[in-house]
């Protein structure tokens, strides 16, 4: 009993240390990654759907729970005005299932 209650404690520390819990800052300085929202999915990096709930949020996938709380994110993110001031570029897609990675060279940047 002691080995599955230990092991259940396990799997869901790593389920939630992943989840993609967003806070979005209001200076650059604050922030772990400059997040640019380009207009055209063809453009993105990553492809972004908001979550209602935080359970909901995926490990690095896409799916996003913008927290109200900088403590409680995984990552600080600030929106900048231009595209070559970004570190990751991300377009927001109105389903679910559109969500994921175009460019997993830059998939560190939320880990």
């Amino acid at each position: 009993m002691k080995k599955i209650l230990i092991s259940t404690g396990i799997l869901m520390t790593t389920v939630f240390a992943n989840a993609q819990k967003i806070y979005s800052v209001e200076y650059a300085n604050q922030a772990d990654i400059k997040v640019f929202v380009v207009p055209y999915e063809n453009q993105a990096d990553l492809k972004v759907y908001k979550v209602k709930y935080q359970n909901q949020a995926g490990g690095n996938d896409g799916k996003w729970f913008f927290t109200s709380y900088s403590n409680q994110a995984n990552k600080k993110v600030y929106f900048v005005e231009y595209a070559n001031q970004a570190d990751l570029k991300i377009y927001f897609v109105n389903y679910e299932n559109q969500a994921g990675w175009k460019n997993s060279s830059k998939k560190s940047l939320l880990y």
